[in-house]
């Protein structure tokens, strides 16, 4: 039996060597950046086999030693934030639905929360890696006439990260409408350009799912077809968001499937590239960043700046 139990032994030790010389992590000390970047090929298919020297990492221009890498899942705190507003109302059953292909995606190591934004802003209890949860959270209603606070609520998110910083942050995204501004008087106007910043500034990563109106729709009249078409489109301001932290936009049609694009962001999430360098100056100012793929037909994607630490 001691026998066995050595040779088994011995082989899971092999088994480990092996593994970690086909993933290698390097790790990183002091004031390291992190980096987490997401790579597709042409048809856009996510490309998760490339290796530390297939990247290169570049502030303000200047290629920089990339002092962590590591290309296993890491853990991911999320939170949904749904869009309630009228024109939804339409979508509400579908979303419902969908949402299950994000949520059944979490990894053991995942905790989410779910949120909404109409007439008012809700960021969900608290974390947790229950399905059966996730799914209680989700909106059952919706209002006809609520409004589309959309930067606000991606502000709350962020908030509602704490000072937390151990595990990546992510704010998932899914709206139909344009940013209504302020519920009330008494709030301060959000502005998109406010939300990257903070974003930067606390190191959380934005997805966006927008989705056209299927609200219920007044009577059009002449030239107003145009208008009305527009309306039904999503916040062009939540692509550019998703841009500059990192994260994805996926843009839903008629017809599309809604499950596939939650699920599409859940494979991201667990495919991203963690890079990590040490800033070649700790100036407390915002840099910006680059991250390229050498190998041909590849395309990096990864936040456009950071604020550097300040020695």
């Amino acid at each position: 039996m001691t026998r066995v139990r050595t040779g088994l032994t011995a082989a899971a030790c092999v088994l480990g060597v092996v593994a970690a010389a086909q993933q290698p992590v390097f790790r990183g000390s002091g004031d390291v950046v992190r980096v987490f970047s997401t790579v597709t090929d042409r048809d856009g298919k996510l490309v998760t086999t490339l290796v530390r020297d297939s990247f290169e990492v570049r502030d303000e221009g200047k290629p920089q030693p990339i002092t962590q890498f590591d290309n296993t899942p890491q853990p991911v705190r999320l939170i949904v934030m749904l869009d309630v507003s009228g024109s939804m109302e339409g979508n509400l059953q579908l979303l419902r639905e969908a949402a299950d292909e994000l949520f059944i995606r979490l990894r053991p190591d995942d905790v989410a929360r779910v949120g909404s934004f109409g007439f008012d802003v809700d960021v969900g209890r608290g974390f947790t890696h229950e399905i059966r949860e996730l799914r209680a959270a989700l909106p059952r209603s919706i209002a006809p006439d609520a409004p589309t606070p959309l930067w606000r609520a991606v502000d709350e998110a962020i908030t509602a990260f704490g000072d937390e910083k151990d595990m990546r942050s992510v704010v998932l995204v899914l709206s139909d409408g344009k940013d209504s501004g302020p519920i009330s008087f008494r709030q301060r106007y959000i502005s998109q350009a406010e939300v990257i910043e903070r974003a930067r500034r606390e190191d959380v990563m934005v997805y966006g799912i927008g989705m056209r109106s299927r609200g219920r729709r007044a009577p059009i009249g002449p030239g107003g077809l145009q208008a009305a078409l527009e309306a039904e489109l999503p916040d062009a301001g939540l692509a550019l968001v998703a841009e500059h932290t990192g994260g994805g936009y996926i843009e839903i049609r008629p017809n599309q499937d809604l499950g596939a694009a939650f699920a599409r962001v859940a494979d991201e999430l667990h495919s991203q590239y963690l890079l990590g360098f040490v800033p070649p100056r700790k100036d407390g100012k915002v840099h910006e960043v680059e991250v390229r793929v050498t190998e041909k037909g590849l395309k990096a994607r990864a936040r456009k700046t950071y604020t550097a630490p300040k020695g």
